[in-house]
Parts: structure tokens; C-alpha cells; sequence
């Protein structure tokens, strides 16, 4: 159920929150740029009129949405911060000093699953034009575009991991309803693990390997255990669990979409042949940027393990959706080899090309300008670990956080403009102070005589 709106116009007995501020500072500048009416007009359809709860204010979740990226926060971390600091709560459309949480951190997370990946589309869209892209002629428009891989936050899968979990998974089940197993293993698995720490040792290598071996046959009896004991009416809510179990146990080294994460099972796994981290279990992003701006204008996300020049037709799908146009020319790495124009937009990789002009020299070298901007989206906005669950979670994740690097670009613009400003005025009195000594040394030498 949608909240009532609190009246703005009114004034309280003290000053408000705008009288207190400094009305120059970034987000006191971003509050008045963005249309909140924008969300409230698209997202009250997923509210009831009549029925239920009345629900946080759509502008506060939208605006914790975009505080946890911008701010690099957890959710807990988050609404701790937006008690303590006034500018989140000037920003959220709040009049006057709040000492409470505003909400519970798990209403993220429903407010996410409500609003779906197209709400989050719709924030993306917001802050592409909050950043004034300047207004391109019909098919002007000339983007890169490359991919990354967004880790999700599980540990580096092994398969003694997996089956020591489903162990303990079968245990769990067990206590949960009432099953008395033929055998526990418990002390046996407590010893197998032990003989496990040898396994890189010249002498325990042999014996760690028998232990692996044995932990996945206990897993297997265990497992078929718990399904023969189950009753029927108990069976349909442990079903998909116990199929993921049989799953993990009966995949090999060499098959494809294996399972890495009891909790997460739709993780794949990238050879990225990096030095330093050799696989990457996660899901696949493409980032798209203008050229001339560096704005990102598209990010999407994939969760098959596909050729990068297949990412493509989704990119610049996504972004003629986001800014109603379609790019002149797409420039790549040569991983996207394979394609060479989707609709109107020509595909640009590098290639030996004697006749390749000077613009388009200039263009390929611009390109590597998408390097450093997936860089600061690791490492600033939230994509090096993926936190958020599921599908959803990693298509939601990619799309905030380029969101977030959009609106903080547009912040510190207007930081450096005020910088710039200030440093103008200061060499304005410089230069004034230094003229009138110069004059007043002029004066006083003219009066010597020699």
C-alpha cells in the first residue's frame, strides 16, 4: 500500500534541513537535478491503493538505492550512515532531522524484487540524463563497448567443499524432521578431514586422496538415505535440494554447466588467463560508454558462458531502449571477431587495415578508454562481488552500479566547476594586489633623483 505524502510547504517551528545545509554541496545539487516524480509515476503501479501496510516513501528507496552504490555500502551499513548523516536525508526528500533508521535493511531487498530489473533500467536511464549528453545528430552517436565478468560472492569452489556441505546439508535435513539415520559419519568425516590437510606433502598425498574419495561416497549414502526416509508429504519441499545434491555428485571435470555453489547454482565459471586470477566464478557483464563523454549509456548482464560478439545485439538493444537512438559506429576489442553490423551500427574491431583513416585510428585508441571506467566500477560502485541473489541479483547489480558511476561523475563536475570558480576568484585578488604594489613601486622610484 502506497504511504501518504507528507506536506513539503509546510514550515516547522525550526529551520529545516535546506537551512542548514551548504545548498553547493553534490548531493544537495543532485537532490534538485533528479525527477523523483519520474519513479513515483512508474513505480506506485506495483503498490496497493487500499490493502496492507503503507510503505516507505518511493523517493527514500529509490534514493537508498542509489546512496548504497555511490557510497560503496552494504545494506545494514546504509541505513546506519542515513541516521548519522543530513545530506542522505536531504537527498531522500526528508524536511528536518530523522535519528532513526529509515527503514529495515531486508526492505532493499523486497523494494529490489519489486521494482524488477526494469525499475532499475528506469534509475539508469535518470542518471544518463542527469549528465546532459549532449544532443547527437540522427546515427552520430560512435560507443565502445566490452565485457567483464562480475564475481559473486562465494568462496573458490572445490569439490571436497561441495561434498563436505551436502553432508552437512543431509544432517540438517535430518534433525529438521525427526530422520533416524542408518549412520552419521561424523567422527569418520571429522577424520577424513584431517587426513585431507596432507594432500600437498610427499607422504600424505596418497591417504588425502583415499579421504576425498571416501567423503564423496558418505555424501552419496547420506543423500539416498534422507530420500528413502522422507515422508511423502515432507518430500515435494525437499525435492529441488536433494536433486541439486544427486547433481553435484554425479557431475564430472569435463562437463558442462557444473554446479559451484550449493547456494548460488546458476554461478558459472570464466578462464580469463589472467596472471594473477586464472578462473572467475561469477556472471558475464558488457558495459557500453559514449565516446565523447565517457557517460555510461548501457550495462547488461548474461549469465550463459558466451562469445563476446553474442553480447551484442542485447547491448545495443538495451541502448537504443535507454536513449531512443541507435550508434553510427560500435568500437571493440578483438574478442568481439565475428560480427561486423547490427542493424544501422557499424562494428568496429582492430584489425591489419592499410587503409584505415586517421579518425578511426583515433577511435580505436579511445576505446581503451572503457578500461579504467570497468576498473572504478570493481572497485568504487559494488561489481567486484556481487552480493545480491540470483539472476535477478546480477542483472540488478551491474545496472546500479553503472547508474551510481553516472550521477558520481555528475557530482564531481560540479565539485571541480566550484573549485574552478573559487580558484578564479582568488587569482582575480591576486592579480588586482599585485598591480597596485607594482603601481605603488612605479610611484615611489619616479620621485628619486639620482
Amino acid at each position: 500500500m502506497l504511504s501518504n505524502k507528507k506536506p513539503t510547504a509546510q514550515m516547522g517551528l525550526f529551520h529545516g534541513l535546506a537551512d542548514q545545509l551548504n545548498q553547493k554541496h553534490p548531493l544537495f545539487l543532485l537532490a534538485h537535478k533528479i525527477e523523483w516524480s519520474l519513479f513515483e509515476d512508474n513505480f506506485k503501479k506495483h503498490y496497493s491503493e487500499k490493502m496492507g501496510k503503507p510503505a516507505k516513501p518511493i523517493r527514500l528507496m529509490v534514493a537508498l538505492l542509489i546512496l548504497k552504490h555511490v557510497r560503496n555500502l552494504s545494506d545494514e551499513n546504509l541505513v546506519e550512515h542515513w541516521s548519522e548523516n543530513l545530506y542522505f536525508q536531504y537527498f531522500s526528500g526528508e524536511q528536518f532531522f530523522q535519528p532513526n533508521i529509515p527503514c529495515v535493511p531486508t526492505e532493499l531487498v523486497a523494494f529490489r524484487q519489486r521494482i524488477g530489473e526494469e525499475g532499475v533500467e528506469l534509475i539508469l536511464k535518470e542518471s544518463i540524463r542527469v549528465n546532459d549528453p549532449p544532443e547527437h545528430g540522427s546515427g552520430d552517436v560512435v560507443v565502445s563497448v566490452d565485457t567483464t565478468v562480475q564475481e559473486k560472492n562465494i568462496t573458490y569452489p572445490t569439490d571436497d567443499k561441495l561434498y563436505k556441505k551436502i553432508i552437512k546439508k543431509c544432517w540438517i535435513i535430518g534433525d529438521k524432521e525427526g530422520i533416524d539415520l542408518r549412520q552419521s559419519y561424523t567422527r569418520v568425516v571429522k577424520k577424513l578431514g584431517q587426513q585431507q590437510r596432507f594432500k600437498n606433502s610427499k607422504h600424505g598425498a596418497k591417504a588425502a586422496r583415499k579421504a576425498g574419495k571416501k567423503i564423496k561416497i558418505i555424501a552419496g549414502r547420506l543423500l539416498r538415505d534422507i530420500a528413502r526416509k522422507l515422508p511423502l508429504q515432507r518430500l515435494g519441499s525437499h525435492l529441488p535440494a536433494l536433486k541439486l545434491y544427486q547433481r553435484v555428485l554425479s557431475q564430472k571435470r569435463g562437463d558442462t554447466n557444473k554446479i559451484y555453489s550449493l547456494h548460488e547454482p546458476d554461478v558459472k565459471c570464466y578462464a580469463k588467463g589472467k596472471e594473477h586470477k586464472k578462473f572467475e566464478f561469477g556472471s558475464k557483464a558488457s558495459v557500453l560508454i559514449d565516446q565523447a563523454t565517457g557517460i555510461i549509456m548501457g550495462a547488461i548482464n548474461f549469465t550463459q558462458t558466451i562469445h563476446d560478439s553474442k553480447t551484442l545485439p542485447e547491448v545495443l538493444e538495451q541502448f537504443e531502449r535507454l536513449n531512443g537512438r541507435q550508434p553510427k559506429e560500435v568500437y571493440v576489442d578483438r574478442g568481439y571477431r565475428g560480427i561486423a553490423q547490427y542493424k544501422q551500427s557499424v562494428i568496429r574491431a582492430p584489425k591489419p587495415d592499410k587503409h584505415i583513416t586517421r579518425q578511426q585510428r583515433k577511435k580505436h585508441s579511445k576505446r581503451a578508454a572503457i578500461e579504467p571506467i570497468i576498473g572504478h566500477l570493481k572497485q568504487d560502485y559494488r561489481l567486484c562481488r556481487n552480493y545480491l541473489k540470483g539472476i535477478l541479483g546480477d542483472n540488478m547489480n551491474i545496472i546500479l552500479a553503472a547508474a551510481a558511476m553516472n550521477f558520481k561523475r555528475r557530482m564531481t563536475l560540479w565539485r571541480t566547476e566550484a573549485m574552478r570558480r573559487w580558484l578564479l576568484i582568488l587569482k582575480y585578488f591576486l592579480d588586482t594586489y599585485w598591480n597596485y604594489i607594482a603601481q605603488n613601486i612605479k610611484t615611489s622610484f619616479e620621485g628619486l633623483t639620482i
